[in-house]
């Protein structure tokens, strides 16, 4: 079989899957396994309130300290221009949130130490 590579043509149809960090620790990848931000910030074990499936709107509304985020359906709770309600929405680029990563299932990579969140001293460090 013969290729002619002048008429071979590839389209761009591969899309990097958003980051999502928290206060700046890569948490997830958003890889469209999750119809909205909350049910995969849920799965990671991320501490957030909502109360979204018990009909009251705006509990989940977190701060995004970069990136940006499309919406499902429009928001039914007013949002400032740096805030988001994951559970209507997905990220469009790598987003980090004003959220705590502690106690959530982090990325690690070998060779990459993370930072500990919050360590009281001992003793013998006093």
């Amino acid at each position: 079989m013969k290729v002619n590579l002048k008429t071979l043509t590839f389209s761009k149809i591969f899309k990097k899957a958003p980051i999502v960090s928290l206060d700046g620790q890569p948490v997830l990848l958003f890889n469209q396994q999750h119809p909205n931000l909350l049910l995969a910030l849920e799965q990671k074990k991320v501490q957030l309130f909502s109360e979204c499936r018990n009909g009251y709107c705006g509990a989940c509304k977190t701060k995004i300290i970069s990136g940006s985020v499309t919406y499902h359906t429009q928001p039914l709770f007013a949002l400032k221009a740096d805030e988001c309600l994951p559970c209507c929405c997905t990220p469009t680029s790598d987003l980090d949130l004003d959220l705590s990563p502690e106690g959530a299932d982090v990325v690690t990579r070998p060779g990459i130490t993370s930072a500990v969140i919050a360590q009281e001293p001992t003793e013998t460090e006093s």
